[in-house]
């Protein structure tokens, strides 16, 4: 996300239809606590990253890495 004036309402859209998405939903539903998002501002580079961190257990995590995972960053999924 570039410079503008409030990053967090141009960064909600792309984070619901994230979430109505299929890997949305699935993390939604087994996520052991509430997944959250975080915002990241890299003043070097001028722009803000947002990530959602959610937190699944033995099989469900599985079956994410093994469904989604190549789809990702594989820097921030770990």
């Amino acid at each position: 996300m570039g410079d503008v004036e409030d990053p967090d309402l141009y960064a909600a859209q792309p984070l619901w239809e994230w979430q109505s998405s299929e890997m949305g939903k699935f993390v939604m539903a087994k996520s052991v606590q509430t997944p959250m998002w975080h915002r990241n501002s890299n003043p070097n580079q001028y722009h803000i990253d947002y990530c959602v961190q959610a937190w699944l257990q033995g099989a469900d995590y599985t079956y994410w890495v093994l469904k989604w995972a190549d789809s990702v960053d594989n820097n921030n999924t770990r």
